[in-house]
């Protein structure tokens, strides 16, 4: 490893330690850690001291955290107690969010603003699913009513842009996308018939053994399973985003209950100990800060906050409108209209096909890191006060709609 590769992973990694020490401190305002993770990333790039590096070996450690970022959303998220009305309430909202999105676009680019009305319409859908986990975990939200209406507002606002990025920009046709698609999805579901099938004794034996020495073997199963469906996709055409997430949905089917109770602490040691704050960072490091020192370009990182909220967040006050209360329902709005992780991808790909302007890139990028400061915080605020959240409803049986 080269000194300048070795000092960008030390201050890379000093960024990430130092990121929770900071939301420690200034935990009474409930700031989440991935933002001090950003703007720590923004802090040692080359936008301000320069300490960062982003070679081969930083970019692509960067890249694997952001898989297993997808990976972690897709493991967490249980679609067998998530289907039915969540999920379908969830794809309605989704689709309202698309229409919208792909209209506010539309009227940008009449206007001169953007170049491309599905880039922006499809930034405008997403949802982090992946960084709300956690706060959702973290507050015992998980496993409510509310908490399963957010996982799979949440999944849907991250695997429906995931497709539409695959089948809509991609430079091949999209019949051909479909048919790589349906080869995908078809191999993902083989997996999850086969994960689900009963596990021997003695696999359960040698997993169970092998989870308490140093091998760490069903660890690394679940990482060589991610490797691999990141890779099938990526061979397919597909974005490897996509395979992470799917990759994430077979081990959930995979893990017994016992199993992923033993196997999920160093899962999260893995991904949200080290990979996923190493992509926070980078992205931080990445962020083009020169550009938001144009003030058409700072006047547009409220804009797109706002529109974030009207596109993805306003369909939740209708979608869930007699299933939750109405501070439930605001909560969820705020809570659905955060995002980054997708926004920054598909910035990233807007730039590389020129069709997104640098200054709205890093407009968009910024109203996300907003987002992920304010909208959970008025979110989780407006939750407390509700009803939901007064007397933790767990989550009952789900009719489907």
């Amino acid at each position: 490893m080269e000194q300048s590769t070795a000092i960008s992973f030390v201050v890379v990694a000093a960024a990430a330690v130092l990121a929770p020490i900071l939301a420690e401190l200034l935990r009474k305002f409930r700031i989440p850690g991935v933002l001090f993770e950003l703007l720590l990333g923004i802090a040692v790039g080359p936008a301000v001291l320069g300490w960062v590096e982003l070679d081969p070996f930083i970019s692509g450690l960067a890249d694997f955290g952001l898989a297993m970022l997808f990976f972690m959303a897709g493991y967490e998220i249980d679609f067998r107690k998530l289907r039915g009305q969540p999920l379908n309430r969830a794809m309605t909202g989704w689709g309202i969010s698309l229409a919208l999105g792909l209209a506010v676009g539309g009227v940008l680019v009449l206007e001169g603003v953007v170049l491309s009305s599905l880039l922006v319409g499809l930034t405008l859908t997403t949802t982090a699913i992946g960084t709300l986990l956690p706060m959702l975990r973290d507050r015992g939200v998980l496993g409510t009513k509310f908490g399963d209406m957010m996982s799979a507002a949440g999944a849907v606002g991250e695997f429906g842009p995931v497709i539409a990025v695959t089948l809509l920009l991609s430079a091949s046709k999209t019949s051909r996308q479909l048919g790589v698609l349906a080869i995908f999805i078809a191999v993902a579901i083989v997996l999850g018939l086969i994960a689900r099938r009963p596990q021997s004794a003695k696999l359960v034996a040698t997993l169970e053994r092998h989870l308490t020495t140093s091998s760490q073997l069903p660890v690394r199963l679940l990482l060589l399973l991610a490797a691999g469906m990141v890779l099938l996709a990526t061979q397919l055409g597909l974005d490897n985003l996509l395979g992470a997430f799917a990759a994430g949905i077979i081990a959930r089917l995979a893990l017994r209950p016992e199993q992923a109770h033993a196997i999920e602490p160093k899962l999260d040691a893995v991904t949200f100990g080290f990979l996923i704050p190493v992509f926070f960072v980078v992205s931080g490091v990445k962020f083009n800060l020169a550009a938001l020192g144009n003030f058409s370009t700072l006047i547009r990182v409220p804009i797109f906050l706002i529109l974030l909220l009207v596109v993805r967040g306003l369909p939740a006050l209708l979608v869930y409108r007699g299933v939750l209360s109405t501070k439930a329902r605001a909560a969820l709005a705020f809570l659905q209209a955060t995002a980054l992780p997708l926004l920054v991808v598909i910035t990233e790909i807007g730039l590389s096909t020129n069709k997104m302007r640098p200054a709205n890139a890093a407009a968009l990028v910024g109203a996300g890191m907003l987002s992920v400061l304010l909208y959970p915080l008025i979110g989780f605020a407006l939750l407390d006060r509700s009803e939901e959240m007064a007397s933790l409803e767990p989550a009952s049986e789900k009719s489907a709609d």
